[in-house]
C-alpha cells in the first residue's frame, strides 16, 4: 500500500491544476467558454500538458478535424476527455482505435444483444450493458493502469464522476487491472451523458460510473470498450 501511495504522489506531482468546470443543462463548460464564474472546486483531475501548448493545439486541431472517426459520426468526445491523451494514445495504438470506431460506426448499438462481443479484426472486446444507475454512496471510484475506458451511453442518462487526486487515496491494493479510492465528494466533478457524446477515461482519470441522474429513469444502455494503454 505504501508503494501505491508513493507512486500516486509522484504521478500527481506531474499534474497542474485543471481548469474548473460547471454543469449547465447537462453539459459542462469551462469558465472561459461560458463567461461565468462557475468555479466550485479546483484540484488535480487529469494529466496536464499546459507546459506544452503546441502539443495541446495540435491535439485540439486533430480532434476537431476528425481523422480518428473512421466513419463514426454519431458522437463527439465529451468536454471532460483529455484530448492530448486521446491524440497520443491514438498515434501509439492506431490499430485498436481504428477498429473501435469502425465497429461502433457500423453496428446498431441499440439492438445488438447485451453481453460481450469480439470486435472483428482486433483483440478488443465490446461490453454491451443494459444496466441501472445507483446512489453515489454505493458506486466505487476506480482507475486502471493498463487500460483505457471508452464509454458511450446510447440509451438513457448515466452520470459519471471524476475525483480529485490531491484529496483522494487508495482504499485497497491494486489488482489487475483496477484500484479504488476514498475521495472528497465535494471535490468531485459530475457529468451527465447524452447520445451525442462519448467519454474516455485514461489511467490518470480516476472515475465513478453509473451514478443516479436527476430524473425518475435510471435505466441505461452503455457500450464499454477497454483499449490498451501504451506507454
Amino acid at each position: 500500500m505504501k508503494k501505491i501511495i508513493m507512486g500516486i504522489a509522484l504521478l500527481s506531482s506531474t499534474f497542474l491544476t485543471a481548469q474548473a468546470q460547471c454543469c449547465q443543462k447537462g453539459s459542462c463548460h469551462s469558465e472561459q467558454a461560458s463567461g461565468k464564474d462557475c468555479r466550485t472546486q479546483e484540484g488535480l483531475y487529469t494529466t496536464s500538458y499546459a507546459d506544452n501548448p503546441k502539443l495541446v493545439k495540435k491535439a485540439e486541431k486533430w480532434a476537431k478535424k476528425g481523422a480518428w472517426r473512421n466513419g463514426f459520426t454519431k458522437a463527439n468526445p465529451h468536454a471532460s476527455v483529455n484530448l492530448v491523451d486521446f491524440y497520443l494514445q491514438y498515434q501509439k495504438n492506431p490499430k485498436q482505435w481504428k477498429a473501435l470506431f469502425e465497429y461502433i460506426a457500423k453496428t446498431d448499438l441499440l439492438t445488438i444483444p447485451k453481453g460481450k462481443h469480439q470486435i472483428p479484426g482486433s483483440d478488443l472486446t465490446v461490453s454491451v450493458e443494459d444496466s441501472q444507475n445507483g446512489p453515489l454512496e454505493k458506486r466505487q471510484s476506480e482507475s486502471h493502469y493498463k487500460h483505457i475506458d471508452f464509454q458511450y451511453v446510447v440509451k438513457g442518462v448515466e452520470r459519471f464522476g471524476i475525483i480529485d487526486h490531491l484529496t483522494s487515496k487508495p482504499n485497497c491494493q491494486y489488482r489487475p487491472d483496477v484500484i479504488h479510492y476514498d475521495y472528497d465528494q465535494s471535490k468531485a466533478r459530475f457529468y451527465d451523458s447524452n447520445p451525442n457524446e462519448f467519454f474516455i477515461f485514461f489511467p490518470n482519470d480516476w472515475h465513478i460510473a453509473k451514478i443516479n441522474n436527476d430524473s425518475n429513469d435510471q435505466s441505461i444502455r452503455v457500450i464499454v470498450i477497454k483499449v490498451d494503454y501504451v506507454e
